[in-house]
């Protein structure tokens, strides 16, 4: 089975994109974050008509939004709210042989790492601290479970060009690396593409739109991430950044898209 996601900041606009990557890179899963559409407006037959039939979605007007594209039946699926926000940031399906997926949008945080100052900083601290409590209440470590998604954090010194100077901006700072690690502790989470990566390599999933020429540049950020449980971390057989995504056209996501093949 391949599982990719994407980050893909409006699955309408960039529609033709994501229909390429179904094309390019054969997923019997994609995972999106940041549909922006609510769940009537979501452009189900393009995807119905290439093979992928079982459709999952959580959205809303114009901002985040979550869905699970399927050449699998889902089984059943749900949709999880955080810190008293209907922000539709999670949603989970459940696949045949009870192998749960979830697709993740973890708040980006704003621009000051400062929880005093930044309300939406705040949100995030308070986003993981609650799905790191969740996580060892809800499921079990032997659960077969396979969680993708932008998780706004680059949590290695090589999952961004430049360790020093990144450490007091948002996505890297020590804060956020601290609680997205207790996350990932908490039911024992395998950072399945650095499995196939040595954490001393440089490895980016996100490229700023500020960026004049952001592949001459090349300072990218690892924010989206597949982490499957340890039942299912043996299985692992490979993995692809498909970085070219950055600068296909005609309006490219900041995001490319990320997967893994598993041996199921």
């Amino acid at each position: 089975m391949r599982i990719a996601t994407w980050n893909i900041n409006s699955v309408r606009l960039r529609l033709d994109l994501v229909l390429r990557l179904l094309e390019e890179a054969q997923p019997d899963i994609l995972c999106l974050q940041e549909t922006k559409c609510i769940d009537d407006l979501f452009p189900r037959q393009p995807f119905i008509d290439r093979g992928y039939g079982h459709i999952a979605v959580a959205g809303m007007k114009g901002y985040n939004g979550v869905a699970i594209l399927s050449r699998l039946p889902i089984e059943a699926h749900a949709v999880t709210h955080w810190c008293g926000k209907e922000d539709c940031r999670h949603v989970a399906a459940r696949l045949p042989g009870g192998i749960e997926v979830h697709s993740l949008y973890v708040p980006s945080g704003g621009d000051i790492p400062d929880p005093e100052q930044n309300p939406k900083f705040a949100h995030k601290l308070q986003f993981l601290d609650e799905m790191t409590a969740w996580w060892p209440q809800a499921r079990q470590p032997d659960d077969r479970m396979i969680l993708v998604g932008d998780f706004n954090i680059a949590p290695l010194e090589h999952d961004v060009w430049s360790h020093k100077q990144l450490l007091d901006v948002v996505s890297h700072t020590p804060i956020e690396v601290e609680k997205l690690t207790a996350m990932q502790e908490s039911i024992g989470w395998v950072d399945a593409v650095r499995r196939f990566v040595p954490e001393d390599r440089k490895l980016y999933t996100w490229w700023s739109y500020r960026a004049r020429d952001w592949d001459v540049s090349d300072r990218g950020r690892r924010l989206d991430h597949v982490w499957v449980t340890p039942p299912l971390a043996s299985g692992l057989k490979g993995y692809g950044v498909l970085r070219e995504a950055r600068g296909w056209e005609p309006k490219p996501s900041d995001h490319v898209p990320v997967w893994v093949d598993l041996d199921l």
